[in-house]
């Protein structure tokens, strides 16, 4: 019979299946686990955003869009950009509508690299861009922001691209980020633009938390960058719509032109039903983030103030839903023990920092998209594990 585990592309070997799920089925195999660990707004979808969809299903939307998404939607999407961020679009040619951020991302990454490109990306970092740039042949190049409270800075831009030269063939912004919750200023966005547009290489923007943004309003690198800017978006953690898969790529019709040939193949479409939804999310609910921005920042606060009290180091979270810890230096067995001790022990789940790269060693990440119930059971969990470890 015939074995053809060992016939895949050689990169695939080199990737596995997300730490944080592995994690995250391990330990949820535990009884009375409290688990912070996806990303993933406890949020249901707003009622008027599911009435938009039964409608579109009595009235028979279930036909392909198009590739591009349904021009509606396309409209509606531009339009929440300018009024929202003062970015300008154009919906014939300047949007794609993806199968969620994640497809926007795989597209992109899929369109534009060639083996040996490098990627410089900021750490510590979300682990779904690395297997997408070894699947390519290309190279990540992390760039370690620890000593800058995980800001990047254009000094870190211009060692890279100095080290490593034409090979560099994008950078990957993340902000809000995960996991570290932190975000950028203006100034910090426009020093990044001034520094990146002396170089000939694309950035490749996720700003999939734009709208969970605390203090002051979401800045877009598109902004300053409009030509060089591929903008990753989506509705998942905004609207709390994760397993309705509704994505964007905003980008100059220059570089639309080809990104819909590797969306196109990848996936066709994204669901008419869900796009219909979408509408009525960017039309009707602008502002619906709103209400889930104010409970996250109770929660945060919470959090934050609880954790920083037990001994941990916390780069305050100005956006996201999530808190990156770093764990106090009396404790030298790593993140993962930390959490794997932490969840036997006392039945909480945490995502180790390992998790998002060897920047990320040392430190552990805490969702803070659940009810203030489930964190406060969450603390007195972490709180009574800290005080097992000084005894």
């Amino acid at each position: 019979m015939a074995d053809l585990s060992s016939r895949f592309k050689p990169e695939i070997y080199d990737i596995a299946v997300s730490l944080i799920r592995q994690f995250d089925e391990k330990v949820s195999q535990i009884p009375d686990m409290v688990k912070l660990t996806l990303g993933e707004p406890d949020f249901n979808t707003p009622e008027h955003i599911k009435e938009a969809a039964k409608v579109a299903i009595d009235e028979n939307f279930s036909h392909y869009s198009g590739m591009s998404g349904l021009i509606e939607l396309r409209q509606a999407a531009c339009n929440f950009m300018a009024q929202k961020y003062n970015l300008h679009y154009a919906p014939e040619n300047e949007v794609l509508v993806t199968i969620g951020a994640t497809e926007a991302i795989s597209a992109t990454l899929n369109a534009i690299l060639e083996p040996e490109d490098k990627v410089l990306v900021s750490a510590p970092i979300y682990p779904g861009y690395e297997p997408l740039i070894t699947l390519a042949g290309a190279e990540l190049v992390e760039l370690d922001t620890r000593s800058n409270g995980f800001v990047l800075t254009p000094a870190m831009v211009d060692a890279a691209m100095e080290e490593h030269g034409d090979k560099v063939k994008a950078i990957i912004l993340n902000y809000p980020s995960n996991p570290t919750g932190v975000t950028c200023t203006r100034g910090e966005v426009e020093a990044l633009a001034d520094c990146l547009q002396k170089y000939n290489i694309f950035v490749l923007s996720d700003e999939v938390y734009s709208e969970l943004t605390y203090e002051g309003t979401h800045v877009s690198i598109a902004e300053y960058l409009p030509k060089q800017t591929i903008l990753i978006s989506g509705l998942s953690k905004s609207h709390a719509m994760t397993g309705w898969r509704i994505g964007f790529i905003f980008a100059p019709k220059e570089l639309t032109a080809h990104l819909i040939k590797s969306h196109q193949y990848l996936v066709t479409a994204a669901t008419t039903i869900s796009q219909k939804a979408a509408i009525e999310a960017l039309t009707n609910g602008l502002d619906d983030a709103q209400t889930m921005k104010v409970e996250y920042v109770k929660r945060r606060d919470y959090v934050y103030d609880t954790m920083t009290q037990l001994g941990f180091e916390i780069a305050r979270p100005s956006g996201a839903f999530y808190i990156f810890a770093k764990i106090p230096a009396y404790f030298t067995q790593g993140s993962m023990e930390f959490c794997l001790q932490l969840a036997e022990k006392e039945r909480l789940a945490l995502i180790p920092g390992v998790a998002f790269g060897p920047a990320g060693e040392g430190y552990i990440r805490l969702s803070y998209a659940a009810s203030m119930d489930k964190l406060e059971k969450a603390m007195t969990r972490l709180t009574a594990f800290m005080a097992s470890l000084e005894k």
